[in-house]
């Protein structure tokens, strides 16, 4: 099983991640950020990846830090829950339609880390989040699990329907990437490494 279990402690936060990449979908969340939690939840619930989350961080001072902090150990839970990647799928996209918006995510698992966040938010929050903290939490997820994330929503107006689409299609094309496939019995590169 590919699993990870991981703590990060600062001054700011303090994470603790147990990540299952072979799991079912469960999760068990508190980031004490009510759309943030749903958010990661719908993560776990379409990439069928076992996830608890839970951190502790300066809500007091803004929820940057915490955001921020989360992606990044997320990113790393994932990356070393993959090992050396043998037999993954590697490559993924996938579309997300919610209501009136299209959202696609296109990754590619092959240590090199790169983001695009083409989305576009009408208002300065959802729920009690800024929504300029969101491509934060996916470029701090990005560069720590070492992969090429482009999210880009085609269409849209309503904001949550926005966010939660980035969500769902990042969990689906995660889904795809991590899966092994059994023709496979290397590291699913030309170079023999990745």
């Amino acid at each position: 099983m590919r699993k990870y279990l991981l703590n990060r402690k600062t001054k700011e936060t303090d994470i603790n991640i147990n990540i299952n990449i072979d799991g079912s979908g469960k999760s068990n969340i508190s980031t004490k950020i009510p759309f943030f939690d749903h958010m990661l939840e719908q993560i776990s619930t379409h990439s069928l990846v076992d996830l608890d989350i839970n951190c502790d961080g300066d809500l007091d001072i803004d929820y940057h830090h915490t955001v921020e902090d989360v992606g990044l150990v997320l990113g790393q839970a994932i990356k070393e829950s993959l090992g050396d990647k043998k037999g993954i799928k590697r490559f993924s996209n996938a579309y997300v339609a919610f209501d009136e918006t299209c959202t696609r995510t296109v990754l590619d698992l092959c240590n090199r880390p790169f983001f695009i966040w083409n989305v576009k938010t009408s208002l300065e929050k959802v729920g009690d989040i800024d929504t300029e903290l969101f491509p934060e939490f996916f470029k701090s997820l990005t560069t720590e699990a070492k992969m090429n994330c482009h999210i880009e929503t085609l269409y849209g107006n309503n904001n949550h329907h926005i966010i939660e689409s980035c969500f769902k299609s990042f969990a689906l094309a995660l889904k795809e990437a991590t899966e092994i496939d059994q023709r496979k019995t290397s590291v699913p590169s030309s170079k023999g490494a990745l």
